[in-house]
């Protein structure tokens, strides 16, 4: 089950276009029958996380919170129980992502599904601390991305 809950008021988003991409994507990572929750948030809201889970104390994009901590990247995740097919919680402050949508020139619904595949990916273990880390993560959301949005350039 995707689960969407949606806490800020000012950013509109369409709630059914992101739970149909959000499902896409899982098909992708070969995943489709796990539970995903996501929050969308304000830069306050998701300040607090930062610092307390970070020990950043700014606001960022997007927050991941893996149901599995230990799993690496290209570990296949094997529940053992309906309950367990869980990848995890991802908080994303959609005040921020607005921002930044606007500085890449990349229209905003678009510009959230890239946000929610990044995050995604690093609920499966993939992270970008090193460079050769970023290269495998990155390479794998370019080729979601390219899979949900045939004729736009994502390589940035």
């Amino acid at each position: 089950m995707i689960l969407l809950k949606n806490t800020q008021k000012k950013i509109k988003i369409d709630p059914k276009y992101v739970k149909k991409q959000v499902q896409k994507i899982l098909e992708l990572l070969n995943y489709p029958n796990f539970d995903v929750n996501i929050w969308f948030t304000t830069n306050i809201t998701i300040k607090n996380f930062n610092k307390k889970f970070r020990g950043k104390n700014k606001p960022t994009d997007i927050l991941s919170f893996p149901f599995y901590p230990n799993l690496k990247q290209g570990e296949k995740i094997k529940a053992q129980t309906p309950e367990d097919q869980n990848l995890g919680d991802i908080i994303i402050s959609l005040e921020y992502c607005l921002k930044d949508s606007k500085k890449l020139n990349l229209d905003f619904k678009i510009y959230l599904i890239r946000i929610i595949t990044h995050g995604l990916v690093h609920l499966l273990g993939y992270d970008h601390i090193t460079d050769q880390d970023y290269k495998v993560m990155h390479k794998l959301e370019q080729n979601i991305l390219k899979k949900l949005f045939k004729d736009i350039n994502f390589n940035y």
